[in-house]
């Protein structure tokens, strides 16, 4: 009798433990649920989704508060951008002669930062073509935001100076690793953009509960097709990616190569009126259109590699119109051509290794050099001198329409 009382005591005991143990549990399992933090969000709204030929585009959204928030922006359409590493290493002096090149830069790349990082932009400006994107990038503590550009595939090539004269690549060499391709990433944004604003906005308003707006602008050139807008906060925290769609219609046409569009009607009247004067002077008007495309803001190397075969219409109707009144010495036209193929062919490939200032400072010297010569040669003591010369080119003239005269009564 005893040990079947002490049985049940042992049982109820047991019992009452679960009980509590059975009451209790959810309440730790409450307690634990709550003590777990909530999950940083950034979310992202643009007032307009559609756009034609670029426009203003409005921004708003909320982060966690306390946290700066950079807004990245740029397009589906990709360019080339391209750097020849040809500056001389701090400590052996010696120039790597290394060329990156690139095919998926975005046509078009904002990073918008804290309006607080303006005095950062406003320093860079003032350095001029000194500018670093790495700088601006590490000034604005936006080293974990920087995305898309540091991911895309850059291609090195290990040439020579001599290498570098005639245009030629070299030997393609292994990938780069993560930090150097970012690192070279930027290298190739200022490459190809250029200016700090074509790069970096500050207009990016934060208060202090974590909401945001900013703005940015689509140029009326921008490439149409799909644009992307993402906002974070470092790498892990970020918003969804929106898409806006910029459209152009004609006589806006897109340059794949240029990444921007181009109002085809102003080029077609203007390229009309140089080669008009061109031919005049004996050339296609290729040397006088050139400058002007480049101010308009089209990459040299595009500039430099579409007016070259503009060039073969004006010349074709030069020749046949030249050639009936017999101004065109053969010999000597096909002397200079065989010498032209040589340069045709170093050209091309030099221009992508030079950069736009360095392009810029040696047409313009060429075209000073022949304006003086040109200039000198219309002089009273070069006319004077060379009044011998006059005759003969009058005779010649003479006899050249005295011919075609006479072929064209043969003909009859």
């Amino acid at each position: 009798m005893k040990r079947l009382l002490a049985l049940l005591i042992v049982l109820l005991i047991t019992t009452m433990l679960n009980v509590n143990a059975f009451a209790e549990a959810p309440k730790e399992q409450k307690q634990d649920v709550g003590s777990q933090p909530t999950e940083a969000t950034v979310t992202l709204a643009v007032d307009k989704t559609k756009l034609t030929s670029g426009g203003k585009l409005n921004i708003t959204g909320k982060a966690p508060a306390g946290k700066d928030v950079y807004i990245e922006v740029w397009a589906e359409e990709t360019i080339r951008a391209a750097r020849l590493d040809a500056d001389p290493d701090p400590k052996t002096g010696k120039r790597p002669y290394i060329f990156y090149m690139t095919d998926d830069m975005p046509a078009f790349y904002r990073l918008i930062v804290p309006e607080k990082y303006k005095p950062v932009l406003e320093d860079a400006k003032a350095k001029g073509a000194k500018w670093s994107v790495s700088e601006v990038i590490k000034n604005t503590q936006a080293e974990a935001v920087y995305g898309y550009p540091a991911k895309i595939k850059i291609d090195r090539y290990q040439t020579t100076l001599w290498a570098s004269i005639i245009g030629s690549r070299g030997t393609l060499l292994e990938p780069m690793d993560e930090k150097e391709n970012k690192r070279r990433s930027m290298q190739l944004l200022k490459a190809r953009f250029r200016s700090v604003g074509n790069v970096f906005s500050s207009n990016l308003k934060i208060e202090a509960d974590g909401t945001f707006k900013a703005s940015v602008e689509l140029p009326a050139n921008a490439a149409p097709g799909k644009y992307f807008v993402v906002a974070k906060v470092d790498k892990d925290i970020k918003s969804e990616p929106i898409v806006v769609e910029n459209s152009v219609s004609f006589p806006s046409v897109y340059l794949p190569n240029a990444g921007r569009t181009v109002n085809v009607f102003w080029p077609f009247l203007l390229t009309a009126a140089i080669t008009t004067f061109g031919v005049l002077m004996g050339a296609g008007g290729g040397f006088i259109l050139n400058p002007i495309l480049v101010m308009l803001g089209l990459p040299h190397t595009v500039v430099a590699g579409t007016v070259m075969p503009t060039v073969l219409f004006s010349q074709g109707t030069g020749i046949y119109n030249y050639s009936k009144i017999k101004f065109i010495n053969w010999k000597l036209g096909v002397t200079l051509g065989l010498a032209m193929m040589a340069g045709g062919f170093i050209g091309p490939k030099l221009t992508e290794l030079i950069t736009l200032e360095q392009y810029k400072f040696l047409f313009g010297w060429i075209l000073i050099i022949l304006a003086a010569l040109m200039f000198w040669q219309t002089t009273p003591k070069y006319l004077e001198k060379n009044k011998k010369e006059q005759a003969i080119l009058k005779e010649f003239k003479k006899r050249a329409e005295e011919a075609a005269k006479k072929k064209e009564e043969g003909g009859k």
